[in-house]
């Protein structure tokens, strides 16, 4: 099976990125994961958290942090080009951005690979392959709208983390799941159990 590319960029919301790579591994995918230089200085200014920089090492890290044995895990240098999936010959069934800075979007909407995650969303673009942004900003300025705009209109799918109260969230966790969940409903990923919309609830 081709692995699903998972990039973090450095943006305000690691915990959904650490909750999509257990889930994928729980469920036993294949997972190439790029954790950008921003993101690994958010994740220490935010929870206090050092993520490893060495491959080796963060493959470990992220096996033990995520207490998942299951799956495939291959970790990348943020800012390793010469990395299989930064070459088109390397077959994917997408790529996830999540979260996706609002400096990453223009990047990537100007076509500009500064680093291994913005080289691997363009491949995915030029080879028509599912690529989901999860921009996470707000308020959004014209600039972020045009460039998520050329995003949309070269192919990516757009799924910023909204939550939602129809599934009745009792913890943060619950909001958590529900939005890694439905970004992957984009790729057609079945995550966990999720309580979908069917209908008002009777009184």
């Amino acid at each position: 099976m081709h692995p699903i590319v998972l990039a973090v960029s450095g943006a305000s919301a690691q915990p959904l990125a650490e909750r999509a790579l257990q889930l994928l591994l729980q469920a036993g995918e294949s997972v190439e994961l790029v954790v950008s230089r921003g993101a690994i200085g958010v994740w220490q200014a935010e929870l206090g958290v050092r993520v490893p920089n060495e491959p080796e090492a963060q493959e470990a890290f992220w096996r033990e942090r995520t207490g998942c044995q299951g799956g495939a895990l291959v970790c990348h240098r943020w800012n390793d080009q010469s990395a299989a999936i930064a070459s088109g010959s390397h077959r994917t069934r997408g790529m996830v951005i999540l979260p996706c800075s609002m400096g990453s979007v223009g990047r990537i909407a100007a076509g500009v690979a500064t680093d291994l995650l913005e080289r691997c969303a363009d491949v995915h673009l030029k080879e028509g392959r599912p690529l989901v942004i999860c921009p996470r900003e707000t308020p959004w300025n014209l600039i972020h709208l045009r460039n998520l705009t050329t995003l949309a209109e070269a192919g990516a799918r757009i799924a910023p983390p909204v939550p939602a109260w129809y599934h009745q969230p009792k913890s943060l966790e619950d909001m958590v799941d529900f939005l890694v969940i439905r970004v992957f409903d984009c790729l057609g990923y079945d995550l966990g159990q999720l309580r979908r919309w069917s209908g008002p609830i009777q009184s």
